[in-house]
């Protein structure tokens, strides 16, 4: 059964991986960068942002650290410094850099059972040592976290929703239901 659990575990973990890369496809460097509410959530940061929690709780957390800097976790980095990626980072450096850091935290799975401990340092201690299935639990929670953002950033930029270009997960509809739904909703809120 655990093989099983940690085989379902990983197959939504990679579905969450490919989903939010997808989000980025076909939009401009200013789009997949703009700041789209106002705490700055941006599609590329959010790549970002889950290169870390791939990197440190698959990686550092096990004694396997990913073998490149990833400096915006560091003690004196600014606040939400891996939410953002600088102008000096392009596209494609964040895109790899986060194909790599999932590389390596599949290593760290195919290769420790669910039941292996590792340490997150930054939780509290009745809750640091946690197990691979904890983890993957928790990283791949966060992953779907972030991808329902994304969903909600890319509807914004272009009106693209659904899971992946093959499998949008809405309902079958003809282009003029969408705004009349949202009509419909919007009147339903005013009158509540």
């Amino acid at each position: 059964m655990s093989d099983d659990l940690k085989e379902h575990l990983h197959r939504y973990l990679v579905r969450g991986r490919e989903a939010i890369l997808w989000k980025l496809e076909g939009l401009s460097e200013y789009d997949v960068r703009r700041p789209m509410v106002d705490s700055g959530t941006n599609l590329l940061g959010l790549v970002k942002h889950l290169t870390y929690g791939e990197a440190y709780y698959f990686g550092n957390c096990f004694g396997r650290p990913f073998p490149e800097p990833l400096t915006e976790w560091s003690d004196d980095a600014e606040p939400n410094a891996d939410l953002y990626a600088r102008a000096d980072e392009s596209r494609e450096f964040i895109v790899e850099r986060f194909r790599r850091a999932c590389a390596h935290a599949d290593n760290t799975i195919g290769a420790l059972s669910l039941d292996a401990v590792g340490l997150v340092p930054w939780w509290p201690a009745d809750r640091a040592h946690a197990t691979l299935g904890r983890l993957m639990a928790h990283v791949g929670t966060e992953t779907h976290r972030h991808l329902g953002h994304a969903d909600i950033l890319r509807e914004q930029l272009d009106g693209a929703a659904g899971v992946m270009p093959d499998n949008s997960n809405l309902p079958d509809v003809g282009p003029d239901f969408w705004p009349a739904y949202r009509e419909r909703l919007e009147q339903i809120a005013r009158e509540a």
